[in-house]
């Protein structure tokens, strides 16, 4: 039975070929109200087929959705890539962003604006290089604020069993249309404290990597309740900056 079905389909669809070839070749010669019938039929066709190819290359591209592929440390007990770079939301973007909007439900953006021309967007990406399906493009135009940061809230299963000992590491990539001095915080909550550690992103390299190795904290391990990180923009005015990729994974660090 389903080899029939597929045997129909294909004659239908050889039929419709024809037809539409046929059509092609007469449409200089043909009468006006076959004309405007046949018109009718195309863009109609058109708009199926442009559904079709648009569902199916957003499919097909590299890489493919929802990948939580990427290189992790040797002993790595926990990693994530955020759900921004890896589904797509059901708002991709927004302009104008006021301070503390939030693109889906891990990303909020803070500054300080009397006038906002930000704008937040998910973009597909689709070089072969890149294991995150999604990025993240952040346009800045006129900027009369004193500090532009993206928070990001990590889950419970990133401090569930922290420890002193753990390194903290953080991969990205970032591309930008000028230099620009980008810092990233690592906020641990514990009790009435909160531990910051603060990096700058080796940005002379497309792929970045920093660490926060919390042996140096004052972290209370009986009393961590939760973790974010900052990405901080320092002199954002007039530039455009895609972060790629976001992870992040947990590993012991060596014993000294």
């Amino acid at each position: 039975m389903q080899l029939r079905s597929k045997l129909v389909d294909w004659i239908v669809h050889r039929r419709a070929l024809r037809h539409w070839r046929q059509a092609a070749h007469r449409v200089p010669d043909m009468p006006h109200s076959e004309l405007r019938r046949e018109r009718g039929r195309a863009r109609k066709l058109r708009y199926l087929l442009n559904e079709v190819i648009s569902v199916a290359d957003n499919r097909l591209a590299l890489p493919m959705i929802g990948s939580n592929a990427f290189p992790k440390p040797h002993g790595t007990d926990w990693s994530w890539r955020p759900a921004l770079w890896r589904e797509p939301l059901a708002v991709p973007g927004m302009s104008s962003v006021e301070s503390k909007s939030m693109l889906g439900s891990e990303v909020t953006l803070f500054h300080d604006c009397q006038q906002s021309e930000l704008t937040l967007r998910q973009v597909r990406n689709s070089r072969e290089a890149d294991l995150a399906p999604y990025g993240l493009r952040m346009d800045v135009f006129n900027f009369d604020g004193s500090f532009l940061s993206l928070v990001l809230d990590m889950p419970f299963a990133a401090v569930n069993g922290l420890q002193k000992k753990h390194l903290i590491r953080m991969d990205t990539i970032v591309e930008m249309e000028k230099p620009l001095e980008i810092f990233a915080r690592l906020n641990i909550r514990h009790g009435p404290n909160t531990e910051q550690i603060v990096r700058e992103l080796p940005l002379n390299e497309v792929d970045c990597m920093v660490e926060f190795d919390l042996a140096y904290s004052n972290l209370n391990e009986k009393r961590i309740e939760r973790a974010w990180i900052d990405l901080i923009f320092e002199n954002p005015q007039m530039s455009q900056v895609t972060l790629r990729d976001l992870t992040f994974s947990r590993s012991p660090r060596a014993e000294l």
